[in-house]
């Protein structure tokens, strides 16, 4: 049954581009302003962090916009202060949208000895008072059972389908899409499926976190339009190292779609230097300067979905319709023309 209240949005500073972003689409959408909720997100002399909301939310539904990446720890502690301040304001639901989930990549004990950060983190996301989590491409959608609270995983491959579908139309039976290691297999095959093109798989073996000893391919690329498709590059030395084996196997050009573009480090001078032609990421972690400034780095907008997906969990709508490309193409006003 629909709300009686209005859906309310608040940001953290994580990624304030995205959440005035998100305002806008639900404005549109909506036929009426609907702006963030004004508050302070600051903090003291000792870094401590301090949240003042400055308008009235008692009884409301409440959504809070934050990525929890870089500075991880101050963005975490940025949505659990912010969650304290609306549950004692007396908001009626809190619902935390997280677009990039940070410590989703400890999500078991590879190793004795180790933690489940993951798990920890949702505890604490629950703990606080946060009634809902959305988010996007979790590193292992098992992560959606560590929390006891409702979780709403968008896909980033719908997006990314209607992109190559316009970027590479009337090429795509000379595209296959790649999988960068073989705990990704699954998502390069929903991508394949969705734009119906090959797959191959790039097989590595590490001597040690963080060294690769070698690569190969699995899989025929050659003379093919290769597609990396992967939730997450960090470094960019196993994307670009990628790319490489590719090459030396006779694929014609390499291109990669990457959820989140953590992007810390070397990575956007070795994507710059790379034989890739270029890399596609989404807004869900806000873009440096040098990202955006990068020739071979192209942004592709997720407001539109994550606007989508808030106003049907305020409706009591599924969100699940939004898994579909067809269901985003409308979504996302004509920027891929399907025609």
């Amino acid at each position: 049954m629909p709300s009686m209240t209005e859906p309310k949005l608040i940001s953290g500073n994580s990624n304030k581009p995205l959440a005035k972003a998100i305002a806008r689409r639900m404005s549109m959408h909506r036929g009426m302003s609907v702006g963030l909720v004004e508050a302070r997100v600051e903090r003291f002399n000792d870094q401590e962090i301090f949240v003042e909301v400055y308008e009235n939310v008692r009884g409301e539904d409440m959504y809070i916009i934050q990525s929890t990446s870089n500075p991880a720890n101050d963005n975490l502690m940025e949505l659990l202060i912010m969650t304290d301040a609306l549950r004692r304001s007396s908001a009626s639901r809190i619902t935390a949208v997280i677009p990039y989930f940070g410590y989703a990549r400890q999500d078991r004990r590879a190793k004795a000895r180790t933690p489940i950060s993951a798990k920890l983190v949702a505890n604490l996301i629950a703990q606080a008072g946060v009634d809902r989590v959305l988010t996007m491409d979790l590193h292992a959608t098992q992560i959606q059972g560590f929390f006891d609270i409702p979780v709403d995983n968008l896909y980033g491959a719908p997006i990314f389908a209607l992109d190559i579908e316009h970027h590479f139309k009337g090429q795509l039976d000379k595209v296959t899409v790649v999988s960068p290691d073989v705990g990704g297999v699954a998502r390069a095959r929903d991508l394949a499926q969705r734009i119906g093109c090959g797959l191959a798989i790039v097989d590595k073996r590490r001597l040690r976190a963080g060294e690769i000893a070698e690569m190969n391919v699995i899989g025929d690329v050659s003379g093919q339009t290769c597609i990396i498709v992967d939730d997450i590059c960090d470094t960019a030395g196993t994307l670009c190292k990628a790319a490489e084996v590719l090459i030396a196997g006779g694929a014609s050009e390499v291109h990669s779609y990457i959820t989140h573009g953590v992007l810390s480090g070397p990575a956007v001078e070795r994507i710059t230097n790379s034989v890739m032609k270029s890399l596609v990421i989404t807004d869900s972690i806000e873009p440096t300067g040098p990202v955006r400034d990068a020739p071979n780095i192209r942004i592709v907008p997720t407001a539109p979905m994550f606007a989508q997906a808030i106003m049907n969990i305020w409706s009591g709508t599924s969100v699940s319709s939004l898994f579909d490309a067809e269901t985003l193409g409308p979504i996302y006003e004509g920027m891929y023309n399907r025609d």
